[in-house]
């Protein structure tokens, strides 16, 4: 009877996760006529330029890397919308190192900064009130070193936003998705 068990095992599992139904989160049933889902541009209050964009595009990155549905970036002709807004973008140093200045005089500076970016989002059926998934304050944080050329600064500090923002993505999807 161990082989047959076997073959039963895998049928029930393949008939299990080809229906489409899974569930997520608070109990809630993956709905299989999500088709296409819209993310607009998410609304972005941090006075960090461009960061919508870099996260909207990589949302809608990963969620294409899913490979589940079609993706587009706007609000009609869907059957789900993910909409976010951007709440915070915080950068601060958590790491230092001294230098020798002029004189004897020792300067501390920032050599490691993390940036944490917060947002709300909600992810629902269009036409229905109650969302999927939603979160106040979804947030994910990333660390970048300074270096000692403070011209690469600003280099360094886009190199970790595009890094948080594929980051946030991934988690966030991940999140929403959860038993996809």
């Amino acid at each position: 009877g161990g082989a047959m068990s076997k073959v039963m095992a895998v049928a029930m599992a393949l008939l299990l996760n080809g229906c489409g139904y899974a569930l997520v989160g608070r109990g809630t049933v993956v709905d299989p006529t999500i088709k296409k889902i819209g993310v607009p541009t998410f609304v972005n209050a941090t006075g960090k330029a461009a960061l919508d964009q870099k996260i909207t595009q990589r949302v809608i990155e990963e969620l294409l890397r899913r490979g589940r549905f079609d993706v587009v970036q706007e609000r009609s002709g869907v059957d789900a919308l993910v909409e976010g807004e951007l709440l915070r973008y915080d950068a601060q140093p958590v790491g230092f190192s001294a230098e020798a200045g002029g004189g004897g005089a020792t300067t501390t500076q920032a050599s490691r900064y993390a940036i944490t970016v917060t947002a709300r989002i909600r992810y629902g059926k269009v036409g229905e009130p109650e969302p999927i998934w939603s979160s106040e304050g979804f947030q994910f944080r990333d660390e970048y070193e300074v270096g000692s050329d403070p011209a690469s600064f600003f280099d360094r500090e886009e190199q970790a936003i595009d890094r948080l923002a594929t980051s946030f993505a991934r988690s966030l999807v991940a999140t929403m998705l959860e038993a996809f």
